[in-house]
């Protein structure tokens, strides 16, 4: 039988797209162990819309 793990799939999308009025979003799919970081991930990753590196949050 398959053991449950602490590993979950979470989604970054990019903060500052919002803000811009450009049609679209950034997004990325990660996994992130919930047992060593409980908060919401924030990590820096390219927005191929505004062609350059923004800071992505976690949703949801």
């Amino acid at each position: 039988m398959a053991k449950k793990g602490n590993r979950i799939q979470v989604i970054l999308e990019c903060t500052e797209h919002k803000g811009t009025g450009l049609p679209g979003t950034s997004r990325y799919i990660t996994n992130k162990n919930k047992k060593n970081t409980p908060d919401r991930l924030e990590i820096k990753k390219f927005n191929s819309i505004l062609k350059k590196m923004t800071v992505h949050k976690e949703i949801k």
